[in-house]
């Protein structure tokens, strides 16, 4: 019997039931029928952060940014390319500190960028700082062991 995990759907936040073996074969939201993994981060905002983060039952990295930031801004193409590489093992997320400082005011977020994992809904692990690519997948690979 296969192990079915709790997926949000990053288009229309709703919570999809997928078997964990058949994630890497783009699986769908049935709801509004996009791929529940995209290679690509979420924009999370205040109403949707929560959801992503308590209920998705792969662990979640949230890349905590803001347009101003050189780092951040440097950065995130390397971001980007981790989704591609690690989905669906991990949920990619972005949160713009600027449009959302409450969510990185409850996080305690003081620097930018700052990488958090969750897991469960709870903070996993932290970085702080900016990454080269392959400081980034080690990080990704310690955190979603």
């Amino acid at each position: 019997m296969s192990e079915q995990l709790n997926i949000v759907c990053a288009h229309c936040d709703a919570v999809v039931r997928a078997p964990s073996e058949r994630l890497g074969e783009a699986p769908r939201c049935p709801r509004c029928q996009h791929h529940l993994f995209e290679g690509h981060p979420v924009e999370l905002r205040t109403g949707n952060f929560d959801q992503h983060i308590v209920r998705n039952e792969v662990p979640v990295i949230v890349d905590f940014w803001a347009s101003w930031c050189g780092p951040c801004q440097a950065m995130a193409p390397r971001f980007e390319e981790a989704a591609r590489k690690f989905e669906p093992k991990v949920r990619f997320a972005k949160v713009c500190t600027e449009d959302e400082p409450g969510i990185a005011q409850r996080f305690n977020v003081r620097s930018i960028p700052t990488l958090i994992a969750f897991r469960n809904g709870r903070e996993a692990a932290r970085q702080v700082g900016a990454l080269d690519a392959e400081s980034l997948a080690r990080w990704v690979n310690s955190v979603s062991a």
